[in-house]
């Protein structure tokens, strides 16, 4: 007999729990506040250029791959992509210019001309990575680290042998300043910390299995821009047979002694088996069950940083730059106290500059770029955002229009914009965090909520605020996990 799963969200985990729900038999519904899907990863026009609003960064495909293949679909006719060549480009202002190959062997030998650390040092750190990645992956990432079964996996007894390995003891730039001598590169290794929201010098040591899906698995670009991964998912969901309801976001989750009975959607009771939410954990509870009892240390967590983002559409092409380009701040420790400690920017933070239109040339006119400009920024704590927006972005054009020897501002003749409040707005997420709870201490991931609720029965979780954590790579294996563990909890006949 087939039951009924209702989805609220589809943002990235959300239409993968919804494919994965459908695959397994279930009748799937997922409700959206927006007017279409894909959460943070969704693209917008303006006069003649076009922009992916979210995620610029793609890394393990594989993990589309699998999820596409629940709803039936052939990957290479659903889902179309290509392997970079290089990784990304780096500018220091002292004119030091990196160019971080794909291949690990070109990219050891690029520092080594470059910044004159050894090659094999480069080499066996990134070794160390795909070790690293090796031990912790099925355990920390692919199962629940909240049921006791996680525990008893086959791989456990080898994880806790590699203990030591795991660096829990030592942050992240400890690790890195240990090994090299070059303070470039241990800028460059420090920065993986971004990639989920944390600052280098308080993250554990563990967070150096991130540069391994960089630079040993390699990044990716789909076909038509970023995007196109939340076009394959929407598509291969609705071929499935998931039911998708646009602007009606979800009021309320109705639970009745300890079990969820279904939502509320503009006043009307929408019954279900069971509920998956994608929204973020805080929204969930603050907004959608007030009156149950919320995690208060989990709620209480402090947040990954936000996002200042500019999207300009620049009338001239620049050859000095790639897809991705890293613009380096001088004093990277005051960039990230500056975050977390003081809650505002500093005055010169780094700068990220993404090109889709390198790749995707029909994203700007001829002769013309679509840049996705981006500032590391703390979440929305009442800050002076228009003061604060007004200064950066100054100064992004002061120090693009010196390193590209060229006059930016007048250059710019689209612009939107993107702030920590306007984040939240849009996609619920508290504070406006790029990936819901910070990753600053070793209880971090213990501390993200689990994926199902511990005291209602029928409600699960699924999305960056949730585990194992944000990121489009980690929202699909949250998913997984999501929908591994409704499968034991609810085997169908």
């Amino acid at each position: 007999m087939s039951r009924n799963a209702l989805v609220i969200g589809s943002g990235i985990a959300g239409m993968a729990s919804a494919i994965r729900l459908r695959s397994k038999g279930w009748s799937v519904d997922v409700y959206e506040a927006n007017e279409g899907p894909g959460g943070k990863l969704t693209q917008f026009s303006s006069a003649g250029y076009r922009f992916d609003a979210g995620p610029s960064l793609f890394t393990l495909p594989h993990l589309l791959k699998e999820v596409l293949s629940c709803a039936g679909e052939s990957f290479s006719d659903a889902f179309r992509y290509e392997k970079m060549d290089e990784a990304c480009r780096y500018f220091w202002s002292d004119g030091t210019r990196l160019t971080a190959w794909s291949n690990p062997a070109d990219f050891a030998q690029e520092v080594e001309d470059k910044l004159g650390e050894p090659k094999q040092k480069v080499l066996d750190y990134l070794k160390e990575c795909a070790d690293l990645n090796d031990h912790t992956e099925d355990v920390f990432l692919r199962n629940s680290l909240h049921k006791l079964s996680t525990y008893l996996h086959p791989d456990i007894l080898s994880m806790v042998k590699s203990l030591p390995k795991l660096h829990l003891g030592k942050s992240l730039h400890e690790l890195n300043a240990k090994r090299f001598h070059s303070q470039k590169l241990i800028q460059f290794f420090d920065r993986f910390a971004t990639y989920n929201g944390s600052d280098p010098y308080r993250t554990p040591g563990v967070m150096q299995v991130i540069p391994h899906l960089e630079h040993n698995v390699g990044t990716f670009f789909p076909k038509g821009g970023m995007y196109g991964i939340t076009e394959s998912l929407h598509r291969a969901a609705e071929k499935s047979g998931v039911q998708f309801h646009f602007s009606q976001p979800a009021e309320e989750i109705v639970v009745e002694r300890k079990r969820v009975q279904g939502i509320r959607v503009n006043g009307r009771f929408v019954p279900a088996d069971l509920v998956v939410t994608n929204a973020d954990v805080h929204s969930t509870y603050r907004n959608l069950m007030p009156l149950q009892k919320a995690p208060q240390k989990i709620l209480a967590q402090e947040r990954s940083s936000s996002a200042l983002i500019f999207y300009w559409g620049v009338k001239k092409e620049f050859p000095e730059l790639g897809l991705h380009n890293i613009f380096f701040s001088e004093d990277y420790e005051e960039e990230f106290r500056a975050i977390f400690k003081e809650r505002t920017v500093g005055a010169a933070p780094t700068i990220y500059v993404n090109v889709s239109s390198k790749f995707n040339p029909a994203d700007a006119p001829k002769g013309c770029e679509s840049w996705f400009v981006m500032i590391n920024v703390p979440g929305d704590h009442g800050q002076d955002w228009t003061a604060i927006t007004d200064r950066l972005r100054q100064y992004i054009i002061d120090r693009l229009s010196a390193e590209l020897k060229c006059p930016l501002e007048e250059l710019i003749e689209v612009e939107e914009l993107l702030d920590p409040p306007t984040i939240q707005k849009r996609t619920s997420s508290f504070r406006g965090s790029l990936y819901g709870s910070g990753s600053n201490d070793i209880w971090s991931a213990l501390l993200r909520h689990p994926n199902f609720h511990r005291r209602i029965e029928n409600l699960y979780f699924a999305g960056g605020s949730a585990h194992p954590g944000g990121g489009i790579p980690l929202c699909m294996l949250s998913a997984e996990i999501t929908a591994e563990l409704i499968e034991k909890d609810h085997p169908l006949d």
